[in-house]
């Protein structure tokens, strides 16, 4: 688990000299430094991971009957109907 310290905008990363020695050429070769030769990577494919983990995925299935929950919605029941007379707004 990470140490609680003020968030100053560092990550530290143990990595062997030579996966160390490999990013470093890699960075060198495209005229960056370290850091933003790791954040181009991995930025990207953090927020695919974002969207992915946040897309809402159906069967065909439940794709199909929440199409027709929208286009033929049920009746609301009654006891939504009394609290919509009542002027109770639901939350």
């Amino acid at each position: 688990m990470p140490r609680n310290h003020a968030d100053n905008g560092r990550i530290e990363l143990r990595l062997r000299p030579e996966d160390k020695a490999v990013l470093a050429r890699a960075a060198a070769l495209e005229r960056l430094d370290l850091t933003g030769f790791i954040l181009r990577a991995a930025l990207p494919r953090a927020q695919a991971t974002i969207e992915e983990a946040e897309k809402l995925k159906l069967s065909e299935r439940d794709s199909l009957r929440v199409l027709d929950l929208l286009e033929n919605p049920p009746a609301p029941p009654a006891r939504l109907r009394r609290a919509a007379k009542a002027g109770f707004i639901l939350e």
